[in-house]
């Protein structure tokens, strides 16, 4: 079974396919966003109440977003609200052609959701977890039919940012990526495939080091917080908005790159160990902008003007979804 058809060169969702969403949390709510904004019938399966009705808020809140950005319309929103279910009816999930697993990162709890799937779905159906780290093979253990099985980690906010990781473990089919590929195609995402699972994958093993890094940088007194994010965000960021990372390398050369390696290399944090800020944080109860203080103090009115800066450089990609 197919969900998409080449029309006029481009890959085209197929109306009257149903796609699932396990997981009502941010990865869920986002995703859920992104089908029904490409006009894709949409099933959430939840597990309380609560989170539910979350989901639901979320939804609204990021096509509110949109419309205030001037990207939407009041009649797109209806519409596509009109294309979603949330339920916590697994049995909901029958006629999907594929299932994105969005729950907790805990084995256990990952391994009854596939259950409950496999359950109530086709052999068809792909299941496709949004894990940010765990391994691809060690997840199949936890699955029947390993052979529609893979990863398919999005990034937040997962409705704009067009990037999808895609791993596969080692009994993944190669018509199974093609159709997760397909599928994402369709709905204006950018895929990386990779052909062996390793934890963080891409985007956050680069993520880790940089972090990594970050926090010795701090924890020796040699710059802020702030500062750190200052040379991020107009050096390493605006430069890498344009141009690829090995482009750049290619760019400065191998000569002058061994040079700098040959200088850097020595003095680079190398920890195995979560650091000291990370630990002495858990222990005070602050981690982060839920408890309102973190690397940074944060408030109602911070929280905001980050999510507005967060979304800002995606939103117009909504520009191309294939709205209802």
């Amino acid at each position: 079974m197919d969900f998409t058809e080449r029309r006029n060169g481009k890959d085209v969702y197929i109306l009257g396919q149903t796609i699932g969403v396990y997981g009502t949390g941010a990865i869920g709510t986002g995703l859920a966003t992104l089908l029904i904004g490409n006009s894709c019938q949409t099933v959430v399966v939840g597990h309380s109440q609560a989170g539910m009705e979350g989901c639901l808020r979320g939804i609204g809140r990021n096509w509110d977003d949109l419309i205030a950005g001037g990207y939407m319309t009041e009649e797109n929103k209806r519409a596509a609200l009109a294309l979603v279910t949330v339920t916590d009816d697994p049995a909901r999930l029958q006629d999907c052609s594929v299932v994105f697993e969005a729950v907790t990162e805990s084995l256990l709890v990952k391994g009854q959701v596939y259950e409950r799937i496999e359950q109530h779905c086709g052999r068809d159906t792909i299941i496709a977890s949004c894990t940010s780290s765990l391994d691809a093979d060690i997840l199949a253990d936890l699955i029947r039919h390993k052979e529609r099985f893979l990863i398919a980690h999005p990034f937040q906010p997962v409705h704009l940012q067009p990037l999808v990781e895609l791993v596969r473990c080692a009994q993944t089919e190669g018509p199974v990526v093609d159709r997760m590929k397909r599928l994402l195609d369709s709905l204006h995402r950018q895929t990386v495939v990779l052909h062996k699972s390793l934890p963080g994958f891409l985007v956050n093993r680069f993520a880790q080091a940089l972090f990594r890094e970050s926090l010795f940088l701090m924890e020796e007194g040699v710059v802020s917080a702030e500062d750190i994010d200052r040379a991020v965000k107009y050096a390493v960021g605006m430069r890498y908005a344009s141009i690829g990372l090995l482009e750049y390398f290619d760019a400065v050369g191998f000569e002058l790159e061994r040079s700098i390696a040959e200088n850097v290399y020595p003095s680079l944090c190398s920890t195995t160990q979560v650091q000291a800020t990370v630990l002495e944080g858990l222990r005070v109860g602050a981690v982060g902008q839920k408890t309102d203080k973190g690397l940074y103090t944060w408030t109602e009115e911070s929280r905001a003007d980050f999510r507005r800066r967060l979304q800002e450089p995606f939103a117009s990609l909504a520009k191309e979804w294939d709205v209802p």
